[in-house]
């Protein structure tokens, strides 16, 4: 009796210029997914799941993404699972609070999930080191993943005009949203490094590839 492979999700991590790329794709492969680092749209809008990787400042992400901003406008009103990480669940949002800190004047979020990043107030900025996730609302995403520890690096924290956008939150001298979502649950952030942050961490790409393939 012969058996078939499932073909594997084809992700694509968007390169626009910031984060460090590859250790995203090892996690990704890890978790069971092909994936392809690419700023084209055609891979973009073929791809069962698309990754928005960040590291750095708001502004810079999305003066680098802007020419890829309709694409991913795209990705979100289809079905294809969009994927926000660190500075990319930062970009889903609507505005931050980074570029009038910075002198750096207005910049515009994807404004996918509506709200606002601000900054760490009377803590040592960054937040940086591993904090446990307290999972407030069911999503695939975090399946089994509720209590555990992740690997955190920034300054600027989530703020969603829609408290039931939420759907984990962690404690730094107050509790911050440390994972988002949209209404259709298609669109979501990890405001953690999930590809840094151990077995807790490939559970949760193991749950988004497995979104992907669905």
């Amino acid at each position: 009796m012969s058996t078939s492979r499932q073909r594997a999700a084809e992700v694509v991590v968007v390169d626009y210029g910031l984060g460090n790329l590859r250790s995203a794709v090892r996690g990704l492969e890890r978790a069971g997914a092909d994936v392809e680092i690419t700023a084209d749209s055609e891979a973009i809008h073929a791809a069962d799941g698309v990754v928005l990787p960040g590291v750095g400042a708001f502004s810079e992400g999305m003066e680098n993404a802007e020419p890829l901003r309709e694409d991913l406008l795209e990705v979100a009103d289809s079905d294809t699972p969009l994927f926000g990480i660190c500075l990319g669940m930062q970009m889903l949002l609507s505005e931050s609070e980074e570029a009038d800190h910075a002198g750096q004047g207005d910049a515009r979020g994807l404004d996918l999930i509506p709200g606002r990043n601000v900054r760490f107030r009377g803590e040592t900025v960054p937040h940086m080191g591993w904090n446990d996730l307290n999972v407030v609302r069911d999503h695939p995403l975090m399946d089994g993943v509720d209590g555990e520890y992740a690997y955190f690096v920034h300054s600027y924290y989530a703020e969603p005009e829609d408290p039931d956008a939420v759907v984990a939150t962690t404690d730094y001298g107050a509790e911050f949203a440390s994972v988002v979502a949209d209404d259709s649950g298609t669109v979501f952030g990890t405001q953690f490094h999930p590809e840094k942050s151990g077995e807790a961490g490939l559970a949760v790409l193991r749950n988004f590839v497995g979104l992907c393939a669905e």
